[in-house]
């Protein structure tokens, strides 16, 4: 579109006839000629306005005087004609040029003195209609783009006058209308707003609104846009309802919908909702609205708009409004503290924990006593506004301004002598391994340890008080595949125990080999050097998708030796072996669940979306990282609040990504009304709800229900989380999420088992107490489930399911003890509908895929006894114990020194440290993954993470919080406090796993041995990608008022390469959504802390999505545990190339991983732009009318189920359950 031609003012005098008119009425005004000339000239100028859009841009460009000669003649002329022609020629010039003619209007003082114009024209008798028409008409249009017009037309009188109009002429509807259109502008005002009503302009639109008639529609339009307006006052709403209004107007409605049969009257139907909306933003119009049966009489007739998609703002208005009107309901719990209570050693003095132990406990802390959504709750529409206006007033308060807080200063905290009890913790700063054999230098093919064991009972699901189930019991495993390390104090390198290399042959299983397109398993007893050197060369690049054979289902006799499966991508743990496994009775062979050849990707997905040449980043050749009798070993010395007996089946078989690509899921267009209708329902059709609990924690004197129809729930498990379930109706499930350990909030991460179902019925899921005011549920995520059927025909793989899945406000009140003393917040669902392949299968369903503490613990274990100790540093110790008893571990790895001469030696201990964390907060899993990633990287045999170690020393602890995982707890560890928010001033009782590990930190300080790099691997729940967040002086000035102060600023921008770097080779990482801003709110963070106390400049959290990628080769794709751990080794290879940067001389690799490094350099030694601020959300507001806000700091916080038919199982059918399998007892 080609812009308007701004025209000069010379030029306007030479070539344009209007600016002659125009000049001719200026001469009339200075000389008081007679009104005849004026009358003439300004009919002229209101001819060609009408007649040359030329002239009105003319008159309204930058430098014409043109209109302060019209508002000059209009406030100074006497006679009446001239100023009707003046108000023609503002009518046309504000109605043809949109709102910037009306602002330039509004600009010369328009707005003044058109309103001293209808004052004036109000005291004359009799009133000139024509002259009221017009002056209501261009103040109705410039009114809205005057920020103080409503004080303006109050303090001038003007209110009234109106108003008074109205009342003296409802049946002059030509007159009415610029005057109702005028009020409406006039109660944008609050304070005008109660003005008029006290006059009685509510009773007045009451008037002139009614039934349905086809006359007068535009008036009632109006009238109605003005009435909604003037409800939004408090003061009119309650005299709304007291006249009986609500009833009216429900009424009305009715009429206009039965009639309305062509919906040519849309708008007036929507007038009337707006009208229902504003009225029931207080309690009494709430109650007024459910006593008018109102919720039925929307929800009836919203269910006859659907068929007609342009109806759907009526839809969705009324959607809004039976919402707001739905009685708060307090959730069915006896209190919101969680089910399981842990003492803690030392009772903090303030804070939410305090706060929880001081609570009488007679208290009802479920819901206030007064709490009935009173008039704080804002209309629902209006509420995502609202929170992002309060929004950005957080967003500049939060940001830290003060310069010297903002420059790191080294503190040590504690003394060098408190210090000292970390030194055995970094015994490769002294060691001389003069006692160790270091010249070979040949890399070992690993090898796996594994036993001939018997078969593998687990005993079945619901057998917890069977007769023989001791017996079951010790029958699982007896023996462990690798058995704990018993000296754990021994202060020697666990790496370096040359009675590790004495594995014997027949201790050995039989690797598999893979990666042809048969998928043949080799049945012999050991593999050349040549098979183990090229499985070593197998990347991720090519190797993006596997598939695994079916298993043999039925009795076979011949057992064998188990065949454990080489991995031949790191993101495949497999079960080492399977055995028989006891039904009641019945026996039945599992066959063995191996990894097949890898299927290469097509062409167009392995091209790499970056300019620069993807390296390869080589497959850990390592064992295969899950072993059952393993794991069952570990969880019983793992110690759980709820004292936990019971294995979840996923975690006992384990997870190996699908051979297939999980597209973010495409949201069905009115999923979420459709949902809340279904809720609405309820209060409707009570009858039609069964309301019976099936689960509940609380209760253990609970019957589980018998009936077969009706699904059976567990979450008694690691890392379970499953408080409460309540059947809706026959296929619906409300859920009820555990809180935090001392917490009384933090509702989000689930985990729990369902059995009992039927296949191709629809089930619907409602996870009813989250908290967090939007999720990526609402973006194109699901939930995962585990189905123990399918892990049985080998597919033992966590998969994204679900349906009509959407996350809202629901109608469950949070009390303020909940909500930070907050009144009025509501809890919000997760809903899903699933449908299950199999007849009585046994599935589980989490929010993300699990990663327990468990796991952990046997991941470490495989590496440490796999591991190479003549090429691979490799040390477990323990950092500390946890409040309830688990240990915390530390991991070291580096590279051996070359051989024990002093100068190697002094290379060994001069190498930088890298310092990671992992899982602060349990239920960001996705970390755990990523952590699974670098580990197994960092013990690969990869020629590049040999020189990775040969560069560094890491420093790992890959579990900040063992008990909150343990648990289920989504945020918190056992002392109800989120740990991430304690590195400031950690408490050696109450959060150990902080103060030891700053603790270790402070330490490399003290020394001064500082990390390179520290990083926290964390998980986020409402953006996409990975990325980085780091620590800038610069930009945080950057973000603030004070962008002078910024200039000032002397910065390293080092803190940058890394991500740069990661953004050039890892294809989830986003540069564009990482961002270097340090926050007020973040103070006590490890980022924050390490950065500022510790004096690490390259000091980031890591953040990976929870949902997927919109941006690079994966874009479009929901994340899995392939790419995570995908991102998890290309930090490492990030970390090479930093290397390689931060000291080109002393190191050198291949120019060929390196080829970006100089447009790097470049690019990371300037900043052009400040980065993404950590708080914009990444998501545009969708399409529908939605009841969520947006809050997007993830560290912050603080629809139809069809069913096909009702299947009924033959009294006949004694099938087997597989709920047998559902989980593992332990002996």
């Amino acid at each position: 579109m080609s812009k308007l031609k701004v025209i000069p003012e010379k030029s306007l005098t030479n070539s344009s006839r209007i600016v002659g008119l125009l000049a001719q009425l200026e001469k009339i005004n200075t000389e008081s000629a007679e009104s005849d000339s004026a009358r003439y000239v300004t009919s002229k100028i209101l001819h060609l306005a009408q007649s040359q859009e030329k002239t009105r841009r003319e008159m309204t460009a930058k430098g014409s005087t043109g209109m302060e000669v019209l508002l000059s003649t209009l406030e100074n002329t006497k006679d009446l004609q001239t100023t009707l022609n003046i108000l023609s020629i503002l009518v046309e010039l504000v109605s043809a040029g949109g709102g910037r003619r009306a602002s330039f209007l509004v600009s010369k003082g328009g707005s003044q003195i058109l309103l001293q114009l209808l004052m004036n024209a109000s005291k004359e008798s009799p009133l000139n209609e024509e002259l009221m028409v017009q002056i209501h008409s261009i103040l109705a249009k410039i009114g809205p783009k005057d920020k103080k017009f409503g004080v303006k037309a109050r303090i001038s009188g003007a209110l009234n006058i109106t108003l008074n109009l109205v009342k003296q002429n409802l049946q002059n509807h030509r007159l009415v209308l610029p005057c109702l259109q005028l009020l409406r502008v006039y109660s944008a005002n609050s304070v005008n707003s109660v003005s008029l009503g006290k006059n009685g302009v509510v009773e007045l639109m009451f008037k002139i609104i009614g039934p349905f008639s086809k006359k007068n529609s535009g008036l009632m339009k109006v009238a109605l846009d003005t009435l909604a307006a003037l409800l939004k006052s408090k003061t009119n709403a309650r005299r709304a309802v007291d006249r009986g209004y609500v009833q009216v107007l429900l009424t009305i409605y009715v009429d206009w919908h039965r009639h309305d049969n062509r919906h040519r009257n849309m708008l007036i139907r929507k007038g009337i909702l707006q009208s229902l909306k504003s009225v029931t933003n207080i309690k009494l119009g709430r109650k007024a609205f459910i006593d008018a049966n109102g919720m039925k009489i929307l929800y009836n007739t919203s269910q006859e708009c659907l068929a007609v998609r342009t109806l759907d703002p009526l839809v969705n208005t009324s959607s809004l409004i039976m919402r707001k009107c739905f009685p708060k309901n307090r959730l069915p719990l006896p209190t919101i503290k969680s089910s399981f209570h842990f003492q803690l050693p030392v009772i903090p003095v303030t804070g939410p924990v305090a706060q929880l132990y001081s609570l009488p406990p007679e208290v009802d802390d479920v819901v206030d006593e007064s709490d009935d959504n009173d008039d704080i709750d804002l209309e629902a529409e209006n509420e995502t506004e609202t929170e992002d206006d309060l929004d950005q007033n957080f967003k500049n308060d939060d940001i830290e301004t003060d310069i010297n807080k903002l420059k790191p200063q080294q503190e040590p905290g504690r003394t060098v002598e408190e210090l000292k009890m970390y030194e055995h913790l970094f015994p490769e700063l002294v060691a001389d391994f003069q006692d160790y054999d270091l010249i070979s230098k040949e890399p070992k093919p690993f090898v796996f340890e594994g036993k001939v064991r018997g078969p593998i009972v687990v005993p079945t699901a619901g057998e917890e008080a069977s007769g023989n189930s001791g017996n079951l019991r010790k029958g699982v495993v007896t023996k462990a595949t690798v058995s704990p390390k018993g000296d754990e104090d021994n202060k020697k390198p666990a790496c370096v125990d040359p009675a590790k290399e004495d594995i014997k042959e027949s201790d050995r299983t039989l690797p598999q080999q893979l990666g042809d397109q048969n998928r043949t398993a080799l049945s012999v007893h050991g593999l050349n050097n040549d098979i183990v050197k090229a499985l070593d060369r197998i990347t991720l690049q090519s190797v993006p998708s596997q598939t695994a054979p079916g298993f043999a289902a039925g009795v076979k006799k011949d057992c064998g030796l188990p065949v454990t499966v080489l991995t031949c991508n790191k993101a495949c743990p497999h079960v080492a072996s399977c055995g028989n496994v006891l039904f009641e009775g019945r026996t039945v062979q599992l066959g063995q669940l191996c990894c097949a050849g890898i299927e290469p990707e097509d062409d167009e997905d392995t091209e790499s979306t970056s300019s620069v040449e993807q390296a390869p980043v080589d497959v850990p050749d390592g064992p295969t990282l899950h072993d059952s009798d393993l794991y069952i070993e570990i969880v019983k010395s793992t110690k759980s609040v709820p004292e936990y007996s019971e294995v979840a089946y996923p975690d006992y078989f384990g997870h190996i990504p699908p051979p297939f690509r999980e597209p973010i899921l495409e949201r069905p267009y009115g999923v979420q009304r459709t949902k809340i209708a279904q809720d609405i329902e309820r209060l409707i059709h009570q009858s039609d709800i069964i309301d019976r609990v099936v689960y509940d924690l609380d209760n253990p004197n609970y019957t589980i229900p018998e009936e077969g129809d009706i699904l059976k729930f567990n979450s008694k498990f690691e890392s379970g989380n499953l408080r409460k379930v309540i059947q809706i109706r026959k296929n619906e499930y409300d859920l009820i999420l555990n809180s935090d350990i001392n917490s009384n909030h933090y509702h989000q991460w689930f985990y729990f088992e369902v059995s009992g179902m039927r296949p191709s019925i629809a089930y619907r899921f409602n996870i009813i107490n989250c908290e967090k005011s939007n999720s990526q549920f609402n973006y194109g995520m699901q939930p995962l489930m585990y189905s123990v059927q399918e892990a049985l025909n080998a597919r033992p793989w966590w998969i994204r399911v679900g349906t009509d899945i959407c996350y809202y406000k629901n109608h469950f009140s949070r009390s303020s003890v909940a909500a930070g003393g907050q009144k009025g917040k509501s809890y919000y669902t997760i809903t899903f509908t699933v449908s299950f392949p199999h007849k009585d299968d046994v599935c589980y369903f989490a929010y993300h895929y699990p990663y327990t503490y468990s796991t952990l613990q046997m991941h470490l274990q495989k590496l440490e006894s796999a591991h190479n100790p003549q090429q691979i540093y490799f040390r477990k110790d323990v950092l500390c114990e946890t409040l309830s008893g688990n240990s915390c571990p530390l991991v070291t790895i580096t590279a051996m020194p070359e051989s024990n001469y002093y100068e190697h030696i002094c290379q060994f201990r001069n190498r930088p440290y890298i310092f990671l964390s992992a899982r602060v907060h349990p239920g960001e899993t996705n970390a755990s993954w990523v952590m699974k990633g670098t580990l197994e990287y960092l013990m690969s045999n990869n020629p590049t993470a040999q020189s990775l170690r040969e560069s560094y020393i890491f420093k790992i602890v890959p579990m900040l919080n063992p008990d909150g995982v343990i648990n289920g707890n989504h945020r918190c560890s056992l002392s109800g406090e989120d740990l991430n928010r304690q590195w400031q001033s950690p408490n050696p009782d109450l959060h150990p796993t902080i103060y030891h590990a700053k603790g270790l930190l402070q330490y490399l300080a003290a020394v001064k041995r500082l990390p390179l790099v520290y990083c926290d691997y964390h998980g986020h729940s409402r953006k996409k990608n990975v990325f980085m967040y780091g620590c800038s002086i610069k930009e945080t000035v950057w973000h603030t008022s004070d962008n002078a102060a910024s200039c000032d600023v002397v910065e390293d921008v080092g803190y940058r390469t890394l991500p740069k770097i990661l953004s050039h080779i890892a294809p989830a990482f986003c540069m564009s959504s990482c961002s270097f801003v340090v926050e007020k709110s973040k103070e006590s963070t490890a980022r924050v802390v390490v950065w500022r106390e510790i004096g690490v400049q390259r000091s980031y959290t890591m953040e990976s999505t929870l949902c997927g990628c919109d941006q690079g080769k994966y874009k479009g794709l929901q994340i899995g545990t392939r790419e995570l751990e995908e991102m998890g080794a290309k930090f490492c290879v990030g970390l090479l190339r930093l290397k390689r940067l931060t000291s080109p001389l002393e190191y050198n690799l291949p120019s060929s991983l390196l080829d970006f490094e100089n447009d790097l350099m470049e690019s990371s030694c300037k900043i052009t732009s400040p980065t993404t601020y950590v708080l914009d959300e990444d998501e545009p507001r969708f399409l529908e009318e939605v009841d969520y806000s947006a809050e997007s700091n993830d560290e912050l916080d603080m629809e139809l189920a069809e069913n096909p038919g009702d299947y009924e199982p033959s009294a006949q059918e004694e099938v087997l359950s597989d709920t047998e399998l559902s989980r593992t007892y332990l002996p």
